[in-house]
């Protein structure tokens, strides 16, 4: 390769990649001698491009993080995938980050070839997103935590409860996860001794302390699944048992992939074991079946649906007889 500008864009497209390349390998792969590579390197580094050489048998070459964000070389789907993310994140519940998003979406949309720019813009017009609507997180919080599980650092941090009380909090921060629109940290509690979910938008003055993180056993394998878990723990859950007036073959076409589980009881009849975080999705569910049913539990169910049935009477016009 004798064209020195394609060459140090091939160069640096290599360095990108988070890895230290050995100088032969990289001589190798753009088919020049291990000395035009050394001058290229320099080339880069007067370019503001950090690349941090190492000696000795194992040495070679990586871009490493610099005083000054130098610009990048991307190929066609690494600058699609980009522009599609920035879009989407344009509408995400990270405080901040909309305007920024922006920003950088028009930069890269400027020196995206025709051809790039099309695909981009098909998936845009093929796409609606729903503006996030919920609690927004500040994004500094999330960058001391992202920092501290990086650097394995304890961190401190003053955090609202669901009911309002403040309480300063010391962390062990194993991971960031997103859920839905809401962004959650898993972390080990040292006041408690224990391990703890939060969520990010309920965090204040988050700061590491420089403190060691003492390497523990994760709470779980999958820490998403965790999340999610401990998420259904703590939300209010009503079990209902209620037997449906039809036999199960009948009813569980109705059911589709409503949670619960069915018993064919014979003589027509069959048993519904379901769960829900409210007791409106489980009174409409037993009411959409088109069948008679009896609740057998919870109690809570009953007086829901006789609540329901009283303004259904009333709705209809129909006098209420005492």
């Amino acid at each position: 390769m004798t064209d020195t500008p394609a060459r140090l864009l091939g160069l640096l497209s290599l360095l990108q990649t988070p890895r230290e390349w050995p100088g032969s390998e990289l001589a190798g792969r753009l088919g020049v001698s291990p000395r035009t590579i050394r001058r290229d390197v320099d080339r880069l580094r007067e370019l503001g491009y950090p690349v941090e050489a190492s000696r000795g048998v194992a040495g070679g070459y990586r871009l490493v993080a610099g005083t000054a964000m130098p610009p990048l070389v991307l190929d066609d789907d690494e600058a699609v995938a980009i522009a599609v993310g920035l879009r989407t994140a344009a509408g995400q519940s990270v405080s901040g980050i909309e305007e920024a998003s922006v920003r950088a979406l028009a930069k890269l949309e400027q020196v995206l070839p025709a051809r790039l720019r099309r695909r981009v813009g098909a998936i845009g017009t093929a796409t609606v997103a729903v503006a996030a609507t919920g609690p927004v997180v500040d994004p500094a919080q999330l960058t001391v935590f992202a920092g501290a599980i990086t650097n394995q650092e304890t961190v401190r941090f003053r955090y609202r409860a669901n009911d309002g009380a403040e309480t300063r909090r010391r962390a062990e921060p194993l991971r960031l996860v997103a859920a839905g629109r809401r962004w959650y940290l898993v972390a080990y509690d040292l006041d408690r001794a224990d391990w703890r979910v939060f969520r990010a938008d309920r965090v204040r003055d988050a700061q590491a302390t420089g403190g060691r993180v003492v390497p523990r056993r994760p709470p779980a394998t999958d820490l998403a699944a965790y999340v999610v878990d401990r998420l259904y723990d703590l939300a209010p859950t009503y079990r209902a048992v209620a037997v449906l007036a039809e036999p199960a073959t009948q009813i569980a076409p109705r059911l589709g992939v409503a949670p619960g589980e069915l018993t064919d009881l014979g003589d027509g009849r069959c048993r519904w074991r379901s769960h829900s975080d409210t007791l409106d999705w489980l009174a409409f569910r037993l009411l959409g079946l088109g069948c008679g049913f009896t609740v057998e539990e919870p109690a809570e169910l009953v007086e829901h649906l006789k609540v329901l049935g009283a303004r259904a009477i009333a709705a209809a016009g129909v006098p209420v007889v005492e």
